[in-house]
């Protein structure tokens, strides 16, 4: 715990198996409450693996995308009563011992939600971010900074932590099951007046390390453009768009969990 606040780690696990362990061990365990870990249906020894980690595991009886994954991870969250979450990708591409920093600064009471950038620090090449990744996420970031109004250095890491109050208020449950949930979530967390923090995190590529190909890359790019069209026609009252929906009925705690 910080500040008598509960944490807990959620991982979201699809082919985890060769890198589980050595990110489990990297966790601050002398702060993290619980760590939860949601298997999207892998066809590998993930489940086994986080069992024998002594790690509180579910399984999808269907793969139901990152997004979806994502979601079910939030609810066992918030029904294990934790304060704080923070999601870290089990593949050990984002560094878990700065889950205590990022903890924190929600603990203090200054930020609702907290990212870890793979830009501030100019780490991103030199972890081994493809180019064409790098260019990727300077002109979508730049081109949401500008339609949204925000200044943050990245959109698209996958490294984050949100107090409880973000997950039970936001309209999570109707985002994408895909990969563009990352984005959407944090043009909600803006758009409904979350605070929002980032702090600078190194990253690995290796080829254990999950990665989307080209052609998904691109299906994600334009979802991304969609979501921040959607919030800027939203925000001049010429569309309503369920994303930025307040009806209780569009927030995870509504929904039942489908897991094992």
């Amino acid at each position: 715990m910080l500040h008598g606040q509960k944490i807990v780690v959620v991982m979201p696990a699809y082919h985890a198996e060769k890198t589980l362990a050595e990110c489990h061990a990297a966790i601050p365990h002398d702060i993290v409450d619980e760590v939860l870990l949601v298997d999207d249906a892998s066809d590998d020894a993930t489940l086994e693996v986080a069992r024998q980690l002594g790690i509180r595991s579910h399984r999808h009886r269907v793969n139901r995308g990152y997004g979806g994954n994502q979601k079910t991870c939030y609810r066992l969250a918030l029904d294990a009563g934790a304060d704080i979450v923070v999601m870290l990708h089990p593949d050990y591409q984002y560094e878990p011992r700065l889950i205590t920093a990022m903890a924190a600064m929600i603990a203090s009471g200054v930020y609702d939600v907290v990212f870890g950038s793979r830009i501030l620090g100019n780490t991103a090449i030199a972890g081994g971010m493809p180019r064409y990744k790098y260019v990727f996420n300077r002109m979508l970031t730049a081109f949401e900074n500008l339609v949204i109004g925000a200044k943050l250095s990245e959109f698209h890491s996958g490294y984050r932590a949100f107090s409880r109050r973000v997950l039970e208020s936001l309209p999570l449950a109707v985002n994408s099951d895909d990969f563009v949930f990352d984005n959407q979530m944090l043009v909600q967390a803006h758009a409904f007046g979350q605070r929002i923090g980032e702090i600078s995190c190194p990253t690995r590529y290796f080829p254990e390390a999950s990665e989307i190909n080209f052609r998904r890359s691109v299906v994600y790019g334009l979802g991304v453009v969609r979501t921040a069209l959607s919030y800027r026609l939203w925000k001049w009252g010429l569309h309503r768009s369920r994303l930025f929906s307040t009806d209780p009925g569009d927030r995870l705690d509504a929904r039942p969990v489908d897991a094992q």
